[in-house]
């Protein structure tokens, strides 16, 4: 058994740590979360009283160089991932980045250049790569369960919530921090993971616009591009429909495949006449494998699906859809 312990520091300790990630680097053998950063230190200590963690920082150089700690998390908003991953690559250490891994692709290149540079491991927090649910869906699509995959769509709409409607000031619909808007916090998530099941993305095309005039960012993007496997795909998403929906569906020359990338909704699979609806469930802290994942390419030589290269070139296919923005 590998006794190794890897101690981690986490950068940001907003509400993506509580559940979904920050309790998960416990729970996987060989990690412990040995220390946190938030410029607000009332709440940084609360949050290591109730997570268990030993060490509070009020600055990210300190903790980035604090020679007890192996591996850095940032979990801070994606205008600051550039600037705190490139310290963490100077000092030498393991990184994990909260997706999107930056803005721009300009900047998601800089950060993959650092850490290849360094000879260091890089992952981002693409975590539905390494979900059960969705490496079902994989096999299918490798057992060639629905024949030859011919196209993929989604469609996500929601409509405004009350933050919007307030137009009370939210980092996530600023244009300065996200031109994109949510379509860069949620789409980024079912582009990679498309880029996960079909292979990457060959040729990408997009609009964007603001409709409602609620907040800076765009509001609305529609899509369609080419995988290298010659699959078709197309997208669209709304953030001022009337209902929520969220619709993806596989197309191939025998069957389809269809999921939802946030909902935890049953995959459902056809095949002519017959139809099959499989439900596996994520776990509680749903970066769980993701992290487990990590811990099995430092410790055992097993790549992760998610690295900085697989993120970057995410962030290339949404730099493709909102050039023209």
């Amino acid at each position: 058994m590998n006794t190794k312990m890897i101690r981690w520091g986490m950068i940001g300790c907003g509400a993506v740590t509580e559940v979904k990630s920050g309790p998960a680097y416990h729970k996987v053998e060989n990690f412990t979360l040995a220390a946190v950063m938030r410029r607000d230190q009332a709440l940084a200590h609360d949050y290591a009283q109730r997570h268990n963690v030993e060490a509070v920082y009020a600055d990210a150089d300190v903790l980035i160089n604090d020679s007890t700690i192996d591996a850095v998390y940032i979990a801070t908003p994606p205008d600051s991932h550039k600037e705190l991953a490139l310290k963490v690559a100077k000092a030498g250490k393991i990184c994990c980045v909260e997706k999107p891994l930056a803005p721009n692709y300009a900047d998601c290149q800089a950060i993959v250049a650092a850490f290849e540079a360094a000879q260091l491991p890089l992952f981002v927090a693409y975590y539905r790569r390494s979900l059960p649910r969705f490496n079902y869906i994989k096999q299918l699509l490798n057992n060639g369960e629905i024949g030859i995959v011919r196209h993929i769509s989604w469609h996500l709409n929601k409509p405004a919530n009350p933050m919007d409607l307030s137009q009370q000031y939210n980092w996530r619909t600023d244009k300065t921090i996200a031109a994109g808007g949510y379509f860069d916090d949620l789409a980024s998530h079912g582009l990679d993971l498309f880029g996960y099941l079909l292979g990457n993305f060959a040729s990408v095309k997009g609009i964007g616009i603001n409709q409602q005039h609620l907040y800076t960012a765009l509001d609305a993007v529609s899509a369609c591009w080419l995988h290298e496997s010659g699959v078709t795909g197309s997208g669209s998403w709304n953030f001022g429909g009337h209902s929520r929906q969220d619709k993806v569906v596989i197309y191939g020359s025998l069957g389809e495949i269809r999921f939802s990338v946030f909902d935890e909704a049953s995959i459902e699979v056809i095949i002519g006449e017959k139809q099959q609806q499989i439900v596996i469930e994520n776990p509680t802290n749903i970066q769980l494998y993701h992290i487990d994942n990590m811990r099995k390419q430092l410790l055992e030589g097993q790549p992760h699906p998610s690295t900085g290269k697989t993120a970057a070139h995410t962030g290339w296919v949404m730099s493709q859809i909102v050039a023209a923005e």
